[in-house]
């Protein structure tokens, strides 16, 4: 794997468990 693949992938995680966590915490986003 790349760099640029390693950053990415840890970028659309970031992502994904920020959105995750706006839709279980509503009340806070």
């Amino acid at each position: 794997m790349s760099a640029g693949g390693a950053i990415l992938l840890i970028v659309s995680a970031g992502l994904c468990g920020y959105l995750l966590y706006a839709l279980l915490k509503p009340e806070k986003f």
